[in-house]
């Protein structure tokens, strides 16, 4: 794990940024993100396939804005993108280890939590990077490794928040960040911050789209 300082930079929605060295990961640049939220990366990692997390547009332009560029992603999402940009789409799953960009990167999880029995589970993968972030995607992963700081999928379809809580206190990382907070409204953001704060055992807070955080 390199001992250099992350910055976190939430973005809309479970998009978010890393950057250390000079070197910029983006993770799930969705629909719900900014437009230009995969410019300026070294290298973007998908979770899944849905438009919240992976929107095409938002890839093509981070990696024609920097021909280096290079994505890491589960094989629905990387047979979409793999003719454009031969060589630079790498298909990975769990159990999978891998540098980008100088980030060590770890996948856990192989399937999307249940939104409801009728709808067919998607993949989805989530990625651990340097050792220390933990970005689940639309699913409820442990690691199976410690976890400093993981980005807490808040509010979805498909949980609850006694789930969320009960999330965190099986994780145990040192910090959660929410994403997936796109659906969460003002109003409820305040119980969701005191109910997670107060319960699931870890230092608990979110950022707004731009704010950043020293890791």
């Amino acid at each position: 794990m390199n001992a250099s300082p992350l910055t976190l930079t939430k973005k809309t929605h479970s998009c978010v940024r890393l950057e250390r060295d000079g070197r910029t990961l983006v993770i799930d640049p969705g629909g719900f993100s900014e437009d230009d939220a995969a410019v300026g990366a070294d290298a973007i990692l998908v979770t899944h396939e849905h438009p919240d997390h992976f929107d095409e547009a938002r890839l093509r332009a981070g990696l024609e804005a920097d021909p280096a560029a290079q994505i890491w992603t589960l094989r629905s999402v990387a047979e979409r993108l793999s003719a454009a940009f031969p060589g630079r789409v790498h298909t990975v799953g769990h159990g999978d280890t891998f540098s980008a960009a100088g980030f060590d990167v770890q996948v856990h999880g192989e399937l999307h939590a249940v939104i409801h029995p009728d709808i067919p589970r998607v993949t989805n993968i989530g990625f651990l990077v340097d050792g220390s972030v933990f970005h689940p995607g639309d699913a409820l992963t442990v690691p199976d490794r410690p976890v400093d700081t993981l980005m807490l999928p808040v509010m979805a379809p498909w949980n609850k928040i006694s789930e969320v809580i009960d999330y965190v206190r099986e994780v145990k990382p040192r910090r959660a960040i929410d994403v997936h907070d796109a659906l969460l409204t003002d109003l409820a953001r305040p119980i969701y911050d005191n109910q997670i704060g107060a319960l699931g055992g870890a230092d608990h807070g979110r950022l707004a789209p731009g704010d950043a955080t020293r890791l």
